[in-house]
């Protein structure tokens, strides 16, 4: 499989939360960000289950989607077993890109449970990859309430897929080929509550390396007052892949 030069930043902030329930991996060939629920112990630790099980496939330059959908099944497996009054309950979603090789060269796997997002950034173009599994999109996919209402809409928070509670979900995961000059930002949803695409891809548009890029988004999130914690990774294909 040819190299493929990537550079790669990642930010975090409480916002206006007691405490921070995300955790991030930015660690080729795995990027992702899982947003913990459930409260402060029982969140922290379902995100944090779901950090470690993707990180298990670090250290090389590619990983598979068979062992993408097999660290999050761990994952799954483990925050099930979860006990006691501060973590049963205890879930997270999760959203992220990995290099991987399935025999065609270069290609990156998109995945994603819940609303955590993924966006795709090229040729001056913000792309979604993911659609969030939550009621609102629901609700928005059959045309009941309007792009205008998502903001607001009082079950905007309400999720139908997550790691760890409810029906066991698998992840969605489509792949792309790898094109130098895109960037991908993967995210939870205390960027997207109060950044829209268009804001988020103005900051994009910036000319500022990858961990730049993330903490300010991150701040541009806190300074507009996020309820929720906040957490961006930015990575960067810089090389050529051919």
């Amino acid at each position: 499989m040819p190299p493929v030069e990537l550079s790669w930043g990642a930010a975090t902030a409480v916002g206006q939360r007691e405490d921070n329930q995300d955790r991030y991996l930015a660690e080729l060939p795995v990027f992702a960000v899982a947003d913990g629920m459930g409260g402060h112990a029982g969140g922290a630790a379902a995100a944090q289950a779901v950090v470690e099980a993707l990180g298990s496939l670090t250290g090389g330059g590619t990983t598979t989607v068979a062992a993408i959908r097999s660290a999050l099944q761990r994952a799954d497996g483990e925050i099930r077993t979860f006990t006691g009054p501060d973590r049963a309950g205890a879930g997270t979603t999760v959203a992220g890109v990995a290099l991987v090789d399935e025999g065609d060269g270069p290609q990156w796997a998109v995945f994603h449970i819940g609303d955590s997002r993924v966006y795709r950034w090229h040729d001056g173009e913000l792309e979604p990859l993911t659609t969030d599994h939550s009621v609102v999109q629901e609700l928005l996919d059959a045309g009941y309430i309007s792009d205008a209402s998502v903001a607001t809409h009082p079950q905007r928070h309400i999720i139908t897929r997550a790691l760890g509670v409810g029906p066991r979900s698998e992840p969605d995961v489509t792949l792309r080929p790898v094109v130098p000059g895109e960037r991908f930002l993967a995210c939870s949803d205390g960027l997207t509550g109060v950044l829209d695409d268009d804001r988020i891809a103005e900051l994009m548009a910036t000319d500022a390396v990858p961990d730049d890029h993330a903490s300010r988004l991150a701040d541009e999130a806190v300074a507009r007052g996020a309820q929720d914690n906040v957490t961006v990774v930015d990575v960067e294909v810089r090389g050529s892949v051919g």
